[in-house]
């Protein structure tokens, strides 16, 4: 899966989120990094190099350590995706550590073009938000790291060395304005004469997670999978022909002016925009289930080292995890904290209740298939 906000990503700006953060640029002129990334734990082992809070000495040093570099390089998390807007503040206020938010709007392959052009740099990226595809293709960025509660994880949902972990999903949904279009009920619907020039999906399927799997839906809706996606090409194929589809990337700017009445999206974002646009509705299709995790890691150059891996072990803790259930994805522990008690069921009864196979494209599937996108998507849609 691959990432996407806008432009590639569906970013959006909340009070509190933009109270929480503090923007970094990615000027050319950024100071070089700091200390931090040489420094050494209680045990001897390089900070950078650190793949437990064992190696720190235990949580508390790990705590310790991060408080002095005291500060956090994100980017790509716009305060609205996944409720990252709360995630960080509460970050931030637990530990006292100032988060610095870089393009908020990046896609996936951005956050890594980021941190090859920051290298070296205070400003550079000390963790990753990412789509699959770019993710297993830029692994050797990456600092191995397991946090404590990495047995919790399924191992389907993780690098064996925490290389890479995934810490939500959601599945892809169809959101549309009911005062503008008619119901949507099926995919084949967007097909119809009555949605021209109104269906947007969120991102360049080569780049975008949303957009990825949003080919992937429309494959299995067709009788494609996730081993042959060529179907989901061919239908945006028709959709292009048809008049109906948008090429505009869909923002909630866009949304609420009624630009993009039809959005292909995961189904959290497509719900943020029904508290703010009357009639907008999300349906997810039972006929073309498609769920995707995004993928967390720690970048190997990452200025604040041991602040990077503490945000890991924050994000995967019950606290981290129910703040992203309440951003309305479906956090990778789940499952365990529910039969523990420790989830808040408020929250996790508002996710989707999903019945019937589930499509998740595998490492290989992915490659596959961004294979068949890189040679397809443009003549397709051209």
């Amino acid at each position: 899966m691959i990432k996407t906000r806008i432009n590639t990503r569906f970013a959006k700006v909340s009070a509190l989120g933009a109270a929480a953060l503090v923007t970094v640029g990615l000027a050319a002129c950024a100071p070089p990094q700091k200390e931090g990334a040489g420094a050494k734990t209680d045990t001897g082992v390089k900070v950078s190099e650190a793949t437990s809070a064992a190696d720190f000495g235990g949580m508390d040093k790990l705590v310790e350590a991060a408080k002095a570099e005291g500060e956090l390089n994100v980017i790509a998390l716009p305060p609205d995706w996944a409720n990252y807007g709360e995630i960080i503040k509460a970050f931030s206020d637990k530990y006292g550590i100032t988060v610095n938010s870089a393009q908020p709007d990046a896609s996936s392959q951005e956050e890594i073009n980021a941190a090859n052009q920051q290298k070296g740099k205070s400003t550079a990226p000390d963790v990753f938000d990412l789509g699959q595809s770019v993710a297993l293709a830029n692994t050797s960025m990456f600092a191995p790291y397991r946090v404590a509660v990495f047995d919790d994880i399924d191992p389907k949902f993780k690098d064996a060395d925490g290389t890479w972990v995934n810490d939500y999903g959601g599945f892809m949904s169809i959101g549309f304005d009911s005062t503008k279009v008619p119901p949507i009920t099926a995919i084949d619907d967007l097909l119809k004469p009555e949605y021209h020039g109104k269906v947007a999906l969120n991102g360049d399927p080569t780049q975008a997670g949303a957009a990825f799997a949003g080919v992937v839906m429309a494959a299995v809706s067709q009788g494609g999978s996730a081993d042959d996606i060529a179907p989901g090409v061919e239908f945006f194929a028709k959709l292009n022909e048809a008049g109906n589809f948008l090429p505009l990337d869909p923002t909630p700017a866009t949304i609420e002016s009624g630009q993009t009445p039809v959005v292909i999206d995961w189904n959290y974002l497509n719900g943020t925009e029904s508290q703010k646009v009357p009639g907008w509705q999300v349906m997810v299709p039972h006929e073309a289930l498609v769920a995707g995790y995004y993928h967390q890691a720690i970048s190997k150059d990452a200025p604040h080292p041991a602040a990077a891996r503490l945000w890991q072990e924050f994000l995967f803790s019950d606290e981290g995890q129910n703040l992203y259930a309440k951003g309305g994805v479906r956090p990778v522990r789940a499952d365990k904290m529910l039969l523990a008690g420790t989830a808040d069921r408020a929250t996790f009864g508002q996710l989707p209740i999903i019945d019937g196979p589930v499509t998740v494209p595998t490492q290989e599937q992915t490659d596959t298939a961004k294979e068949y996108l890189s040679d397809n998507w443009a003549k397709a849609i051209g």
